[in-house]
């Protein structure tokens, strides 16, 4: 069984007509990211979506300003 590009497109264009393109691109999106996740634990990398929290920013020390007094 050999399916080429005109094979595809027409299951391309049934799957559309049946799910609606909204629910197509949200499919798919969904199957990118699970093809994703499993790409990154096969190769054993691991993303840390996590970033540790920047420090808190202090104003520097400026000494008080002299009012001619």
């Amino acid at each position: 069984m050999d399916l080429g590009v005109p094979e595809l497109l027409v299951i391309l264009v049934i799957v559309i007509i049946l799910f609606g393109p909204g629910r197509f691109g949200k499919i798919l999106g969904e199957l990118g990211a699970g093809l994703r996740s499993f790409k990154d634990n096969l190769s054993g990398e691991e993303k840390d979506d996590h970033k540790p929290p920047l420090p808190p920013t202090t104003p520097p020390n400026t000494p008080p300003t002299n009012n001619g007094n």
